[in-house]
């Protein structure tokens, strides 16, 4: 990555150990929005627009002087149009896994690139396939503590992973952040290199 700091509008851990793990020199400045779904609101359509609106915010409260490259991303697990957040506790968290047990769901990833000469933005869609999840593994899985913050109430990369049958996209546009796009995107900003002798 080259010198330039990208500014990170997640408080997410794993979106910001997934840019490290890219090499990409970043700071964490996390942001607050209404993420209200709009009613009938398609769901790759929703994370966009709230990774825009996320990467938007950032970029309006600095000042021009501090102004860098702001990066932002959302995530949501989705299923016959219905979309699965972060639970609010352990029957949500319950009920989610018990609906996308046995089935193949949507996650979408969108990330926002924002920067002085314009902006970008991409949508990752993966298809995730679960196994049946029994009642006693999803009491077990709960009081780990892992789906408390984590869209859909699982994270693939944490003991999750034992649920996935089969996995048809991108490893880490499920975790958060999908790097590929992710690349593609920082590449097209201005004086930003990506790669290369800089890293």
């Amino acid at each position: 990555m080259g010198r330039t700091t990208i500014l990170l509008a997640s408080a997410s851990p794993r979106r910001s150990e997934l840019l490290r793990q890219a090499g990409v020199v970043h700071e964490v400045r996390p942001v607050d929005i209404d993420e209200s779904r709009f009613p009938g609101e398609d769901p790759a359509a929703y994370v966009l627009r709230l990774a825009q609106a996320k990467a938007q915010l950032l970029w309006s409260s600095l000042e021009p002087a501090q102004r860098a490259p702001v990066l932002a991303a959302d995530t949501t697990v989705a299923l016959d149009g219905a979309v699965f957040g972060k639970p609010a506790g352990r029957d949500d968290a319950v009920a989610m896994l018990s609906r996308l047990s046995g089935r193949t769901h949507q996650v979408h990833t969108a990330v926002a690139v924002l920067h002085a000469s314009g902006a970008a933005a991409r949508v990752s869609t993966s298809q995730v396939s679960m196994r049946e999840i029994s009642a006693a593994e999803l009491d077990w899985y709960w009081r780990t503590g892992e789906p408390c913050d984590k869209a859909g109430g699982y994270a693939i990369q944490g003991r999750a992973a034992i649920f996935v049958r089969h996995l048809a996209g991108s490893y880490s546009g499920v975790m958060g952040l999908p790097l590929c796009e992710t690349w593609e995107l920082l590449g097209t900003v201005p004086g930003l290199t990506v790669g290369g002798a800089d890293e």
